[in-house]
């Protein structure tokens, strides 16, 4: 094929672990990369931190999970408790698998993408660069920015969306509101807190199964910070969830801790959603993670389709770039990357939470843990279980569909 469409430059909109690792991706292909976010720095909030095998591979192509597993850790296992901490079942983590599931918070995972993406030639970030508009181009796409010193216009062979849930850049392909999909009817609260699980017996990470009381609690760092994530009624204000935070924790964790019992580093209310835009390339604009699509987080299905979203767009463009492939190509990503979501991330996501609390799930739960039980004393399934515990959310995915 002809070389006349190579990709010289690339936007990516939105400096989130998505579009630093595709700006990576590109920037090591030799390809000029400017990443545009509205805001003044990265986002600092230590979100989502494990990332499953199949996003441990995609880092790895990034030449960055070295320096992700020297700054965080290997999960030692995932389990199911009771109300009362009890034990259900459990399935312990090979944690010298290569391929194994590697904790890091999000805020340092971005700075650590960050400071890489900086050491490569023609690699740009603009802050404070927020993304109003677009424009369409037979050669190019363009952009309409916001920024301190006014209205900008910047153009690349293509414009990549990775600016997550609110994304401008599928507002302005297909409106504000064009976002298929819903919002559960169900309540989150996400803190991140220093308080001793481990002493009380628990595991790396713990889901506590119950109706009501259904919360996970998961180590999230080596000096002791767990994210525990709990339900709560749906329908109060943001004042009001806080102001239950305390009450809530005292009737759901091990030793019914007061306030003074904790350190609580932050709590943030969220509602759930599950949405897939229409289509993922529209002319020279592509959409990738959260612009994309949104899950639920149990499971950890979004980040890991965002990467996913990513190397799968990357290899395309590649494909495009060695003359392998016309940009007919890019109209497949979009269909496959949304067949994967229909298919697979949405289902899978809304079962993973619905095992947690949901008593008509209760049949296809007493079939998992029965199936983790069977691997304490099976040595073939024990065998089997090492794969298991490396590569849950794949697991998880087989369960499901049985």
């Amino acid at each position: 094929m002809s070389n006349e469409k190579k990709i010289k430059k690339v936007i990516v909109v939105g400096a989130g672990p998505s579009g630093l690792v595709l700006a990576i991706l590109l920037a090591k292909a030799g390809i000029e990369v400017i990443i545009l976010d509205g805001a003044s720095d990265l986002d600092k909030n230590p979100r989502a931190a494990h990332y499953a095998p199949s996003a441990v591979r995609e880092l790895k192509r990034a030449g960055v999970l070295e320096e992700i597993q020297k700054q965080g850790f290997v999960p030692d296992s995932v389990c199911w408790r009771n109300p009362d901490g009890t034990l259900i079942a459990g399935i312990r983590t090979d944690v010298t698998h290569p391929e194994a599931m590697v904790v890091l918070p999000l805020d340092r995972l971005v700075r650590l993408l960050y400071n890489h993406f900086l050491t490569l030639p023609g690699a740009e970030v603009k802050w404070n660069h927020k993304v109003v508009g677009i424009e369409h181009g037979e050669k190019e796409g363009k952009v309409k920015v916001e920024s301190l010193e006014g209205e900008k216009a910047f153009a690349a062979d293509y414009v990549i969306g990775a600016d997550g849930a609110n994304s401008q850049i599928r507002r302005s392909l297909f409106g504000d509101l064009a976002f298929p999909g819903e919002t559960l009817q169900s309540q989150i609260i996400a803190t991140n807190v220093y308080y001793d699980f481990h002493k009380f017996g628990y595991w790396d990470s713990n889901f506590i199964i119950d109706p009501k009381n259904w919360f996970m609690a998961a180590r999230i760092t080596t000096d002791g910070l767990w994210r525990v994530t709990y339900g709560d009624t749906w329908g109060l204000s943001t004042e009001e969830y806080l102001q239950r935070q305390p009450q809530r924790f005292e009737e759901m964790l091990p030793g019914k801790p007061k306030p003074g019992d904790y350190k609580l580093v932050s709590a943030s209310p969220y509602k759930l959603h599950q949405r897939c835009a229409e289509s993922f390339r529209v002319g020279r604009f592509l959409l990738v993670a959260d612009a994309a699509h949104l899950c639920n987080p149990f499971g950890g299905l979004g980040l890991t389709g965002g990467f996913a979203d990513v190397t799968s767009l990357y290899d395309c463009l590649m494909a495009m770039q060695n003359g392998f492939a016309d940009d007919s190509i890019l109209d497949k990503y979009s269909e496959v990357r949304r067949k994967k979501w229909h298919d697979l991330v949405d289902p899978i996501s809304r079962a993973n939470f619905r095992r947690i609390w949901d008593e008509d799930a209760i049949p296809e739960r007493n079939e998992f843990f029965a199936m983790c039980k069977k691997m304490e004393t099976n040595e073939e399934m024990r065998k089997q279980g090492q794969e298991v515990s490396v590569r849950f959310p794949e697991f998880l995915s087989q369960v499901n569909q049985q």
